[in-house]
């Protein structure tokens, strides 16, 4: 059995992905308030796995967790991309004259805007998770409240389902990491072959700098799928920037970063694995 650490509930997005990257495998799930406990019950439990949303196709990047996983001794070992689809859910008795206030996630609510636009009668919170806000409305009998979260989330909880598919854009995904602690990471990379990587450096404040190492990815047929960057505190308008890169050689791969050194400093891998 595995044990998994993910921020929300049962029903969640998070809870759904693990079981999409696990499908035949029991879960022993960790429910966590914040993506910076998911680290902290790694490094008081070196055997327990973590998985954490890293970017979303309409959101962005989560740039605070790009900090926790390079900040963390942990390395990511696998990742998962799921389709995110949201329900509007309420008591099981209520129906929509009934309702005056809906729950979510500050993000999720940002992708239904265009339906909550169509019903401006609601009062609109932000919660700590879809699930939790669907849950917490089920625990306390919470009338006139409705959630916005997963289909699982308002089957989990006993909510009545009013609508589904609410998000403004379909083509609405999220990309999870796994991450793990070294000795779990040995073994892992062992059982595979991997063809992405995720890194951070930074660049010296001079012209071109970026462009160059861009230059060597290419050179060595590297394809570049993500590029964040993100200011250096107390350093004024310095940058680290967070990498992703997928490559079907990894040979060629290694002589890349050792072509990139030199043109860089402060390289952390963040992790080797398999693409999804």
């Amino acid at each position: 059995m595995k044990r998994i650490a993910i921020q929300g509930t049962y029903g969640s997005y998070h809870d759904i992905a693990v079981h999409l990257l696990f499908e035949k495998e029991q879960i022993d799930l960790i429910c966590c308030k914040t993506f910076e406990d998911i680290f902290n019950v790694l490094k008081n439990e070196p055997q327990t796995l973590g998985l954490l949303a890293i970017e979303n196709t309409i959101a962005g990047s989560l740039l605070y967790n790009n900090e926790l996983v390079k900040q963390s001794d942990t390395q990511i070992i696998g990742e998962q991309k799921l389709r995110i689809s949201h329900c509007f859910a309420c008591l099981p008795e209520e129906d929509w004259n009934d309702l005056t206030e809906v729950n979510s996630h500050p993000i999720a609510l940002m992708q239904c805007r265009a339906f909550l636009n169509e019903h401006p009668e609601l009062k609109i919170v932000e919660g700590e998770d879809t699930a939790m806000s669907a849950k917490k409305i089920k625990e306390n009998n919470l009338k006139g409240h409705a959630a916005i979260c997963s289909e699982e989330a308002a089957n989990q909880y006993n909510m009545k389902i009013l609508q589904k598919s609410i998000e403004t854009n379909k083509h609405n995904f999220t990309r999870f990491l796994l991450v793990a602690n070294e000795p779990i990471v040995n073994t892992y990379k062992a059982s595979i072959k991997p063809n992405k990587t995720s890194l951070v450096f930074t660049l010296p404040h001079e012209e071109g700098s970026l462009s160059q190492v861009l230059s060597v990815f290419s050179f060595y047929q590297m394809n570049l799928t993500k590029i964040q960057s993100l200011p250096i505190i107390g350093r004024e308008w310095e940058y680290q920037f967070y990498i992703d890169v997928t490559y079907s050689n990894y040979e060629r791969y290694l002589q890349a970063l050792t072509a990139i050194k030199p043109l860089i400093s402060q390289l952390k891998i963040l992790g080797e694995y398999a693409k999804h």
